[in-house]
């Protein structure tokens, strides 16, 4: 759960939860959340399970298994998340952009460079910084005609949450791909989109949660290049030629 989910199954405000973690000496809500999974996981050497599913004891033939599995359930959930709606008016906010800019820190931020990789073959107006403050340096100097795409699993990293605050300021449009409806994040994102799977604090990075996103994000790519096929076709075989010779 986020921490507003948590609040609004408490009954209480996100800073209650966080007021709630400080007292028992945690950093935040995230911290609160790693010793909880220590608490209730396994000691044993011997069963001590490495995802929710798979165990030391597995085989490679089991743990090929699970992991199929568990990638065809995430990409199956978030296809069910998918929201028609949602879809067109992120894709509206990145053709109609002058930039377009990709956020994410941590694996968050491999994802972005993902979706910088995949759009700059068919449009010359992405961006995606590596660095948190060259990305906030970024977001404060975008303007209405920009559109922000943040990446953000739990949707509660400060950075990005700042970025996102930043952007929303200058007027930008923001599509947010998280995890979790409610969340800090979303309070900033004109459009949401939810990546359909359950990530541990211990499992954290994992490449399910990856997989979903850039399931989100081809589609995206999908749909822009249908809408813009003229410029994109161009666009892409003029890309196509550039590396072409790097190939052997």
């Amino acid at each position: 759960m986020s921490i507003t989910d948590l609040a609004d199954a408490c009954g209480v405000a996100d800073s209650s939860i966080f007021r709630f973690c400080k007292t028992l000496d945690f950093k935040g809500y995230q911290e609160f959340k790693i010793a909880l999974a220590h608490s209730i996981s396994p000691d044993d050497e011997g069963t001590f399970h490495l995802t929710s599913q798979i165990t030391m004891e597995d085989t490679i033939k089991e743990i090929s298994s699970k992991l199929l599995a568990t990638n065809i359930s995430a990409l199956n959930e978030t296809y069910n998340l998918v929201k028609e709606e949602n879809i067109k008016k992120a894709v509206d906010f990145l053709i109609n952009a002058n930039r377009i800019h990709f956020f994410g820190v941590g694996a968050s931020l491999i994802t972005a460079l993902e979706a910088k990789n995949k759009f700059m073959r068919i449009t010359n107006k992405t961006e995606c910084s590596i660095d948190a403050h060259l990305q906030i340096m970024s977001a404060a100097l975008m303007e209405e005609n920009d559109a922000a795409v943040l990446i953000s699993y739990s949707g509660s990293t400060k950075d990005t949450i700042e970025i996102a605050k930043l952007a929303k300021e200058r007027g930008a449009k923001t599509i947010c791909i998280t995890r979790f409806a409610k969340s800090p994040l979303t309070a900033y994102s004109d459009v949401i989109l939810l990546c359909g799977v359950n990530e541990g604090p211990l499992q954290s990075a994992s490449l399910s949660a990856k997989i979903s996103q850039l399931f989100l994000l081809d589609i995206l790519y999908a749909e822009y290049f249908r809408r813009t096929r003229k410029e994109s076709i161009a666009n892409k075989e003029n890309t196509s030629k550039a590396v072409v010779e790097k190939l052997l």
